[in-house]
């Protein structure tokens, strides 16, 4: 895919910043990038290896699983009994989890045909008249300033790595149902989502160097962290689920304000490790590359333990996290 911004040394006029309109919010927003690449993008980008074998994908455990702490994880028909909405079921959540996870891989395998790109981080570098920032700082400022118009960001599971550059809503809201404490509301960790991928993932991604698709890396860029930011965030909804399927397990360590108990109830070891390998079974199925020269050999377009490791080193933590920082307040 090649965007009206890519290979930008070709344009001869610069782009001009719409009029921009600011709605202060207390949540903070991503630091500008770095000039040039956060350490020089990985020289020689993770290829996988011929002919892998591939993994089926994990099913469901038949025994409840049991956290670290040794308590049986809620089953489905418990949560559905304490409660009437099919968005706080552990079964509506697992498949909602496992679609994000398709959207997060396929974004990976897009982002991975482009080269690093250095210029699309380099706020010297855009050429935006009135703008002072990078091309993929620009690309999700105005995108979720669009989005925000059209009511994107009323929705509880959405979160804006820019919240103070949102604009009103122009389009009647859709009403959702409050499922969720009032505290979830003040819950963004886009920042951190933000640095962990351009100063870890995306090096280790992509080739480094330029091919001028400039502006197709920013898209690719922004719609993985919108990715990201939704799958992480979507912990709200599953501590929601476990302390409505077992308050009088939570609440002691909420009452004592203990995060390191509660991470341990949270932690499910058997479940994550379905997680990862499902993922692994996904990258490999997805990111084969089909092509008759090929005949029997199995090439695929970026290593599979990448993803896996997304999801072990910052994903599953990071929505602890932030299960942990919305219990903390479950019962204010």
């Amino acid at each position: 895919m090649e965007l009206p911004l890519d290979k930008a040394a070709a344009r001869s006029t610069p782009l001009a910043l719409p009029a921009a309109g600011a709605a202060a919010a207390a949540n903070q927003s991503p630091a500008s990038l770095p000039l040039g690449p956060p350490a020089a993008a990985s020289a020689k980008p993770l290829v996988a290896a011929a002919n892998p074998p591939l993994l089926p994908v994990v099913a469901p455990a038949a025994a409840a699983p049991k956290s670290s702490s040794g308590a049986v994880e809620e089953s489905k028909e418990g949560v559905e009994e304490s409660n009437k909405s099919n968005v706080l079921t552990i079964g509506s959540i697992r498949s909602t989890l496992m679609k994000h996870e398709d959207t997060i891989i396929f974004g990976l395998l897009e982002r991975s045909q482009f080269c690093y790109n250095p210029d699309t981080y380099d706020p010297n570098a855009s050429r935006i008249v009135r703008f002072n920032g990078s091309l993929v700082e620009f690309m999700v400022k105005k995108t979720e300033k669009m989005h925000a118009r059209m009511g994107r960001y009323k929705s509880p599971d959405e979160h804006p790595f820019f919240p103070e550059n949102l604009l009103e809503v122009v389009e009647p809201s859709v009403e959702y149902e409050n499922v969720l404490h009032p505290a979830a509301a003040n819950i963004n960790i886009n920042k951190r989502i933000w640095d962990v991928y351009f100063g870890d993932l995306l090096p280790r991604l992509v080739k480094e160097g330029s091919d001028g698709n400039c502006g197709s890396s920013a898209c690719w860029d922004m719609l993985i962290l919108q990715a990201l930011s939704k799958r992480i965030h979507y912990g709200k909804y599953v501590a929601e689920a476990k302390f409505q399927g077992a308050p009088d397990t939570y609440t002691p360590a909420i009452l004592n304000k203990d995060s390191d108990k509660l991470m341990e109830l949270l932690t499910f070891a058997k479940v994550e490790d379905d997680v990862r390998a499902r993922v692994m079974s996904k990258a490999m199925t997805f990111g084969q590359v089909v092509s008759e020269d090929l005949e029997n050999e199995i090439k695929l377009k970026i290593e599979p333990e990448l993803a896996v490791e997304l999801y072990d080193k910052w994903i599953m933590p990071l929505t602890k996290e932030v299960q942990v920082q919305y219990l903390l307040k479950r019962l204010d």
